[in-house]
This record gives structure tokens, C-alpha cells and sequence, in this order.
């Protein structure tokens, strides 16, 4: 076993898809030795911290053997070191991927190294060797290269013999665990072993967990270790309700309590979940899909939802102006991971106006299931006359021992009095969040529009708040501007499709399918509708996204298909008319 080549690069800006991209993929041979460090090789660095990098990817390995596999099953002889981007380039029996074992550790010149992880499904190793398929095929094929971290720096250079020192807890190869999570089959046992090893790396380990939860629950479907606990519906596409009472619960607001036309009980729901309502303003337009928060207590014999009536809005108007006690609307199952943790602890529930309502169902339950339980109710709004659900909120805050209700008014009325009816004129800010003292071990929950977002998360944050403590539901009446400053989601520029109705429900946009966008994903993108992904060939699930309703076509077909009710946007196309929770 010897090094052949060792490999750094920087990262630079390259053309693709009629964009630059920023990435180090590019790795290049360099002579003689090289100091190898905690993170990385000098001369070498990553460009996407989040997928790459730290000390448990510190170092990218793959064998000469895959680059002459690959060369005969794509059919080439252009392949050089380092174009898989990895930093050694190794050969000899014993480091091939179904041999080398996470947590093996090996001596290299004067450096010592622990085998952590398999690579990272990455798109960018489709740039580097004009394959987009790549991802997928290391995956597939079994090859995907592995990940160092570095126990000792030292100096490596070609040449090298290579010397395993150890052998890894439970001898799982790098092959065996990649194909663990990016793979159809999970078994519990394998599952089992592998969270047993040191060596792997903490992302992989929660990955198992997930999976392993998934499979003790008998979730048969969908990969819940790519992501995260997949959730269970209660039906798929739309069911008729009949709305049973109408209210107006403040100035523009208005709720609906909605029953199963056919009399079947209600739908469980974790307090947070929001349905999705499909309206039909125009008989001969498309439907607006529009998202609505459940706002009434779990076990009820109905669902209750708020909305605003905006300017703007047509999917307002149409609830406050056309529907009425009697009318059936058609409404998804409870869905949505804006949810109450089981956590015991201080719990903090920050709102601006509508935002309210998810926050409402989480104060009904703590209420219900957890009376003893510290919590802070913070609410801004512009007056009373504003203020959805005060009396009900006073009610729900006297059952509980240890409530502290906050609400702050940006414009109160002559007549409103500080102390009794708002604690805090104008709009809240980082001074008066640490003047009330909240308790920085809290979960905080926050929902409000995009400017509420942006000023309150990092307010908490310099307060002392973990960002993992902080989770957050945007609400709003239209396509709001992404944080960063990016666009907002809009309809195809050159929106001249011909095909079934694609609906971004969230984003409030509906549009007909063109060919030209290729995948769902691409489409996405055409609207500036912000989504997560890596691999773009149906691995990583990064870009799972949840189905209301509709059916979409594959290809190619995922590694490991996602759950019912989910959609990998990367690889599918849709097959009719097809409302995602995006």
C-alpha cells in the first residue's frame, strides 16, 4: 500500500449552468512533501465548509484502482489524480472501499490518520469529471473514497508506504456504511453497529439514529437518516371539510372550524402543523393553494384555522368575502415540521400578527399536557384591535403556573393603557428582550414575517440563545424577499408552458410545466424559490420536499425512494397537476 499523488487546490469560480460557482474540487499533484494539518493540507482548502472540511473531513482519499475502474466503465483514458477530488491518491490491497473500515488508522510518512466517513454526495464531482451522474454512480458502484481526520500532522509526500497501525471498532467498511444511508436497505442490526463506532463521524451517527428510530417505529418508507424523522400523514392529496363556525377574531383576521363532510374524526396534529387549503376563486383558472396554521386544540371535534385578509391577497379575500358556515373546502392532512419538541424546559413563544397561530396550538398543549411549565408569551401587533385571540390567550395563560405574557403595541390607541392593556411601546428589539432576563437554556419558537425574523433571531443570538434552540416559521401574505437579500419567488420569467399546473404553495406562485426546466428542482430555481440540495440525482434527499397533492415521474430513479406524501425535486418531473409544500 503506497501513496501515488498528493493533492491541494483553492478554491476558484467556474461557469455552470449560466452561473459561477464557487468550489475546490479541483485538486492538482504537487511534489515533493507536504505538511499535513488538523483541517487540511497546506496549499489545500474547501470552499463549502458546510459539506466538506473539519476535522472529521480533513482529508479526501480515493484509490488509483477506482480511477482505472471508472475509465473502462465510462470509456476513457483522461482521468488524471486528483479529479475526484480527493487530497491522497492511494493504491494496494487492502484500501479499496469494501476494505478499509471506518475508524482503521494508518501511518503515512511522519503523519497518523483515522478513517471517519464516507465521501459526501456532492454535485461538484459531476463538474470535475464531466459526469453529472457521478454522485449517484459512486454510490452505486460502490466507490465512493473516504474521509481522514488527522490524529498526528505530519509531512506526506508520493511514494509513501502506507501502514495500518489499527483496525476499526465493529470492521464496517467505507462501502457497507455509505450504502447503510444512501441505499434502500437499513437494517437494524447494521444500524446498530455502526452507532457503536467512535470513529464516525457525529453527522453520520445522527443520520443512523434517525433511521433507526424510523425503523423501531416500523416506518417502512422514505430514508428519515437523509431527511430527518419522516413524517406520517394522515391522508395524501385533498379531502372535502365543511366549515361549521366562522369568527372574526380581530381587525383582518378571521378563523373557520372545519369538520370531515363524511363525519370521520379529525386528524391528529402536533401543535405547530398547518394544513393546506385549495380554493377555487375562478372556475376556469388555476386553484390557489394556500397555507393556514392549525390554531385549535388538539382532540377537538373540529380544525380550526385563522386568516388574513391582505390587500393583496387573494386567497384572503376569497376566505373573508366568499366563504361561508356550509361551504366545503378541500384541505390537506396536518403536515409541516414547525413543531413543539417533548422537551420539559423554559419554553419561549415569540409572534408578530398573524404569525400568532401555530404559536396558539403549541400554548393550547403546554396548557393541556404541561401546566407546570415555564412560559414566555411574547406578541406584537399594532393594538388591541389587532391582537387575534387576546381573551382566549389570558384564558389559556391562568392554567398555567409559571406564564409571562408580553405584548407589545407598535401604535396603541389614546384609550389603551400601559401595564394593562401592552407592556412595550413600539417594536421589539435586542434591549428589551434582555430586559426581561428569559432564560437562555429556553427552546424558542418564533413566527411572524421576514422583517420580525431578521431582527429578532439575531437578538437572541448576542443574548446568549444556541441557534439550535431557535426555531422559526416565515408568515406572510405574499412572496416575502429570502434572508440574504435574495429574490423573491416570482413566476417564470419566460412563463410560456403548456403543461399541467406546478403550485409552489408557500410561495404562492402557480405556473404551467415547460420541458425546458428538466426536474421540479429546476423549475424551482426559475422562480427564485429557495431550495436545499447537493447531489441533483435522487441520493442526498436534500431537496425532499413535501407533496400535497399530485404525481411525479423519476429520472433517474432514487437511490432510496422518499416517504408517501414526499418529492425529490432533483430527478422528477411532474406527471399532471402537482402542489408542493415549497
Amino acid at each position: 500500500m503506497k501513496v501515488i499523488s498528493v493533492n491541494v487546490g483553492q478554491p476558484r469560480n467556474i461557469p455552470w449552468r449560466g452561473q459561477m460557482v464557487r468550489t475546490s474540487v479541483y485538486k492538482t499533484p504537487v511534489a515533493g512533501r507536504v505538511r499535513v494539518r488538523k483541517l487540511n493540507f497546506d496549499g489545500d482548502a474547501q470552499a463549502d465548509l458546510m459539506a466538506h472540511g473539519g476535522e472529521h473531513r480533513a482529508v479526501m482519499v480515493y484509490q488509483a484502482e477506482s480511477y482505472q475502474y471508472w475509465n473502462g466503465t465510462l470509456q476513457r483514458n483522461d482521468l488524471v489524480y486528483g479529479q475526484f477530488g480527493e487530497n491522497i491518491t492511494v493504491e494496494g490491497k487492502g484500501l479499496a472501499d469494501n476494505e478499509v473500515c471506518i475508524g482503521d488508522r494508518f501511518r503515512i510518512g511522519s503523519a497518523i490518520f483515522e478513517v471517519t466517513q464516507p465521501r459526501v454526495t456532492c454535485w461538484r464531482v459531476g463538474i470535475s469529471t464531466g459526469v453529472p451522474e457521478m454522485p449517484a454512480l459512486l454510490v452505486k458502484h460502490k466507490r465512493p473514497g473516504f474521509y481522514f481526520r488527522v490524529i498526528q500532522e505530519g509531512d506526506v509526500g508520493a511514494g509513501d508506504v502506507i501502514e495500518k497501525i489499527a483496525d476499526g471498532i465493529e470492521q464496517m467498511s467505507v462501502a457497507e456504511i455509505d450504502g447503510l444511508l444512501y441505499l434502500k436497505d437499513h437494517p437494524e442490526d447494521k444500524l446498530q453497529r455502526a452507532l457503536k463506532i467512535p470513529a464516525l463521524s457525529e453527522g453520520w451517527k445522527t443520520s443512523f439514529r434517525n433511521l433507526l428510530d424510523a425503523a423501531l417505529q416500523g416506518v417502512a418508507k422514505g430514508n428519515a437518516g437523509l431527511s430527518g424523522p419522516v413524517e406520517s400523514l394522515a391522508w395524501t392529496g385533498f379531502r372535502p371539510f365543511v366549515v361549521q363556525r366562522t369568527r372574526m377574531e380581530c381587525e383582518g383576521v378571521r378563523s373557520f372550524e372545519l369538520s370531515a363532510v363524511d363525519g370521520s374524526p379529525m386528524p391528529a396534529f402536533l401543535p405547530g402543523q398547518h394544513i393546506a387549503v385549495r380554493l377555487h376563486p375562478a372556475e376556469d383558472g388555476a386553484p390557489l393553494i394556500r397555507m393556514y396554521s392549525l390554531c385549535g386544540p388538539q382532540g377537538a371535534s373540529s380544525l380550526r384555522i385563522a386568516v388574513k385578509r391582505e390587500v393583496n391577497g387573494p386567497g384572503g379575500i376569497y376566505m373573508h368575502e366568499q366563504v361561508r358556515e356550509g361551504h366545503v373546502l378541500e384541505i390537506s392532512a396536518p403536515r409541516g415540521t414547525f413543531t413543539l419538541s417533548e422537551g420539559k424546559g423554559p419554553l419561549v413563544l415569540l409572534s408578530a400578527g398573524v404569525g400568532i397561530t401555530p404559536l396558539l396550538s403549541m400554548l393550547q398543549y403546554v396548557a393541556s399536557q404541561g401546566p407546570g411549565r415555564e412560559l414566555w408569551w411574547i406578541h406584537s401587533c399594532r393594538n388591541s384591535a389587532y391582537e387575534a385571540f387576546r381573551e382566549e390567550i389570558r384564558s389559556l395563560g391562568m392554567q398555567l403556573s409559571a406564564f409571562h405574557r408580553v405584548v407589545v403595541y407598535s401604535s396603541p390607541d389614546d384609550a389603551e393603557l400601559y401595564g394593562i392593556d401592552y407592556d412595550l411601546k413600539g417594536h421589539l428589539d435586542l434591549q428589551e428582550l434582555q430586559a426581561m432576563q428569559l432564560p437562555i437554556e429556553s427552546e424558542c419558537y418564533l413566527c411572524g414575517p421576514p422583517r420580525y425574523l431578521q431582527d429578532i433571531i439575531p437578538a437572541l443570538k448576542t443574548i446568549g440563545f444556541a441557534g439550535s434552540n431557535i426555531k422559526t416559521e416565515l408568515f406572510g401574505s405574499g412572496p416575502e424577499p429570502v434572508a440574504g437579500g435574495g429574490k423573491a419567488p416570482h413566476l417564470p420569467l419566460e412563463n410560456v408552458g403548456q403543461g399541467p399546473f406546478v403550485t409552489f404553495s408557500k410561495s404562492k406562485i402557480s405556473f404551467r410545466w415547460h420541458p425546458r426546466f428538466g426536474s421540479l428542482l429546476e423549475a424551482a430555481e426559475a422562480c427564485d424559490v429557495p431550495v436545499a440540495w447537493s447531489c441533483r440525482m435522487g441520493v442526498c434527499h436534500r431537496c425532499e420536499t413535501g407533496v400535497i397533492d399530485g404525481q411525479v415521474a423519476y429520472s433517474p430513479d432514487p437511490l432510496d425512494p422518499p416517504a408517501d406524501g414526499k418529492v425529490l425535486l432533483c430527478c422528477s418531473v411532474p406527471l399532471g397537476p402537482v402542489d408542493l409544500d415549497l
